[in-house]
């Protein structure tokens, strides 16, 4: 039953990566985004729990710790996605059992058997073929940074899933508090950046008053443009983006309670495949021979992890 509820997740979040990669390409604050997306989890984790009654408990409040991590996540794979080719960052967004395998076995002791190490190997070599590819350079990787800070980010997270399960946390409980943290962080992000616009806005007033022309010119034209969309069109795609977050959180939390925590992150991981899809068909992104072959590569390695899990 574990894997039905992992891949049912893995379908969910893969269609949140689609969203995500479309919405960076908009004029769009993605701060007011996401917090949308976190509000949205927030309000539907409660608002399920008062029919559902789940208890709240200690283990609960590991939510907060999920928050943050998922923050993290997020807001990197979103920026990625914003700079970077889609599936290069997809590729990293689908890695986070390589975290999960190792730190759960130097927390809990889940043992990796000869074919988890082979996988290892083959996932460093579709990464090393990725990175050497012609359209790859040390120009152009800043993408990449994202998408390894997001891989680190998910695996923390799932990583704090299965810790709050092992504790007893029902799962709408401890999605409110995740997703209550991951509101007001990225509440606080989108203060904070509405403030320095507002700081900037005002330089350029100050420096329209200048007698140097060329001087007001030139702080006019480095004033940061205003998103086109607006706070409440903003927020309420968030929110619409946010019902495949939330969706995909409910169905991991029951799959990391009754199956083994590296198993259940590779299935999970497995929405790369719709996000790859959706690059190729959609967007056309056009792969070149080492990047074919480094996520070919990518691919069996995180295939043979899941069977050999």
């Amino acid at each position: 039953m574990w894997f039905v509820f992992a891949a049912a997740s893995a379908v969910c979040f893969g269609l949140r990566g689609i969203l995500y990669q479309w919405t960076s390409q908009r004029p769009i604050d993605r701060n007011l985004l996401l917090f949308g997306v976190f509000l949205s989890g927030t309000v539907i984790a409660l608002s399920v729990n008062l029919f559902a009654g789940q208890h709240w408990s200690s283990g609960a409040w590991i939510g907060a710790l999920m928050g943050l991590f998922s923050y993290v996540a997020n807001a990197s794979m979103y920026r990625g996605f914003a700079v970077g080719k889609a599936a290069v960052i997809a590729m990293f967004t689908g890695l986070p059992p390589v975290v999960v395998v190792i730190m759960a076995y130097i927390l809990w002791g889940e043992k990796l058997n000869l074919w988890q190490a082979l996988s290892f190997v083959i996932i460093i070599v579709g990464l090393l073929l990725i990175r050497y590819s012609n359209d790859i350079s040390w120009s152009n990787m800043k993408g990449a940074q994202w998408g390894i800070i997001a891989m680190f980010g998910f695996g923390i997270t799932d990583l704090s899933s299965k810790l709050a399960t092992m504790l007893g946390a029902q799962t709408l409980p401890t999605l409110a508090v995740m997703y209550f943290t991951g509101t007001m962080l990225f509440g606080l992000t989108w203060a904070m950046g509405r403030g320095r616009m507002a700081v900037s806005r005002r330089e350029v007033a100050a420096a329209t008053e200048l007698e140097d022309a060329p001087s007001a010119a030139a702080a006019i034209t480095s004033a940061p443009v205003p998103a086109v969309w607006g706070v409440t069109k903003t927020l309420q795609w968030g929110m619409i983006v946010g019902l495949t977050n939330i969706s995909g959180m409910m169905l991991i939390m029951p799959a990391f309670r009754l199956g083994v925590t590296g198993l259940v992150s590779v299935v999970v991981a497995m929405n790369v495949a719709l996000v790859l899809l959706y690059a190729r068909f959609v967007l056309k992104e056009r792969f070149t021979q080492l990047e074919v072959c480094g996520l070919t590569a990518a691919f069996i390695g995180v295939i043979i992890l899941r069977l050999a899990a």
